[in-house]
């Protein structure tokens, strides 16, 4: 069985740019939320023109989409995501585009029919409203409030929930926007780490889940953790997940 420090080490030299969780297999499992993103991702792209992903992450999702409109557009504001996110979308002919998280979007107003993201970090909604066309659509999977929060709490991190996060206000946020929301649905999903080098890797890439994080800050607190794995076989959390479609009015 490896030792803390030999896994503590893996975890350290994981490449954790783009959104790729292949690394996880055999490490750590998430179950799925029931109304499968990628299949209403591809709906909703088959029957696009104009289309914008925001906050692509490295591309991976939209890299799964079977029918491309004829004009893709995806957005990042992390450099290293955007390099990934540039590799491997040139072969659809995505437009890939550097754009702050917390700015306003460099698009034009009314370009899009079909505006779609998935997990982004913080969203404008005024913005999303502002690139979509008149009957427009939105269709987004979001992180929902206190996600993965007993992970936090084996950590000792206390963070207040996002109040933005959550389905009420996600609703009067869009609606305000003047988007109608069609379809908000929240769902709590299982999550399993079946070692603490799963755990490190997964707080290096995921960095909003503990803000700050190094090892170093946590070490004995994830010392505490790998043991509690090592005498239980498995570490589980919850992730939250909000499903959003909607139409610009």
């Amino acid at each position: 069985m490896s030792t803390f420090d030999d896994l503590i080490a893996e975890a350290s030299a994981v490449p954790v740019a783009g959104w790729d969780f292949s690394w996880f297999a055999g490490r750590a499992t998430e179950q799925r939320p029931s109304w499968g993103y990628a299949r209403l991702l591809g709906r909703q792209m088959a029957g696009a023109r104009r289309a914008v992903d925001l906050q692509t992450g490295g591309g991976e999702v939209l890299a799964g989409v079977e029918s491309v409109p004829p004009l893709l557009v995806a957005t990042e504001g992390w450099p290293p995501n955007v390099a990934v996110a540039r590799r491997r979308l040139a072969p659809l002919g995505v437009h890939v585009v550097r754009a702050a998280q917390d700015g306003g979007l460099p698009l034009r107003s009314g370009c899009f029919d079909l505006v779609v993201s998935r997990h982004p970090t913080v969203v404008d909604w005024s913005e999303v409203a502002r690139v979509l066309v008149p009957g427009g659509a939105y269709l987004s999977q979001q992180i929902g409030p206190d996600s993965v929060g007993e992970l936090r709490a084996a950590l000792g991190v206390s963070v207040p929930p996002r109040a933005d996060q959550r389905p009420d206000r996600v609703r009067d946020a869009a609606t305000a926007a003047g988007l109608d929301v069609v379809d908000l649905r929240m769902e709590s999903l299982r999550v399993e780490f079946f070692d603490i080098a799963a755990v490190v890797v997964f707080l290096r890439k995921v960095v909003w889940t503990v803000p700050g994080f190094t090892v170093d800050r946590y070490r004995a607190r994830l010392a505490a953790l790998h043991r509690r794995i090592c005498a239980e076989g498995v570490f589980v959390a919850y992730s939250r997940r909000v499903l959003v479609r909607a139409y610009r009015r």
